[in-house]
């Protein structure tokens, strides 16, 4: 099993400029933290029904290397939780603000944005499957609602800088 897998990290594009640097001065277990309320919101009856199961003591590295960013998750008592950023992540998913949000609003799907190399897995890759599958498993259309609006919105914004 790979424990601490480092995946080198690509030059950074020019979005989001003068956002990362002050994104990037708030600590990784602060991020991680807030990510893990709010994909326990949205996981909730994925959650409740041990979906994420696989995740159980496993730690998951999420990084956004055009905002300097990235999230430490792990499973605990059938919740996301922010993992130690010193414990050494099993799996790592690396891309930029534009990928995630193409991937979320799902314009694109994970296989897409992984066979360009636009997402970038490190680690255990049968952990990187299960992630994947569970992703795709997901209708989230109604529960998103609004937010769903939001992120297209954003999807549409960040695609456009990203050209400039």
């Amino acid at each position: 099993m790979l424990r601490s897998l480092r995946l080198p990290t690509p030059p950074l594009p020019p979005f989001p400029g003068p956002l990362s640097l002050p994104l990037g001065l708030i600590p990784v277990r602060t991020h991680s933290a807030v990510m893990a309320r709010v994909l326990n919101r949205l996981f909730a009856p994925e959650l409740a029904e041990g979906e994420l199961d696989f995740l159980e003591g496993r730690v998951m590295r999420i990084g956004v290397t055009d905002a300097r960013l990235a999230y430490h998750l792990t499973l605990e008592g059938n919740r996301l939780q922010a993992a130690d950023g010193a414990r050494p992540f099993d799996l790592e998913i690396q891309g930029g603000v534009h990928d995630f949000l193409l991937l979320a609003t799902r314009r694109e799907d994970a296989d897409t944005l992984f066979f360009n190399r636009r997402l970038r897995l490190g680690g255990d890759t049968e952990l990187g499957l299960y992630v994947k599958n569970f992703l795709d498993s997901l209708e989230l259309d109604q529960r998103l609602g609004p937010l769903l609006k939001l992120l297209n919105g954003a999807t549409d914004v960040v695609g456009r800088l990203n050209r400039t």
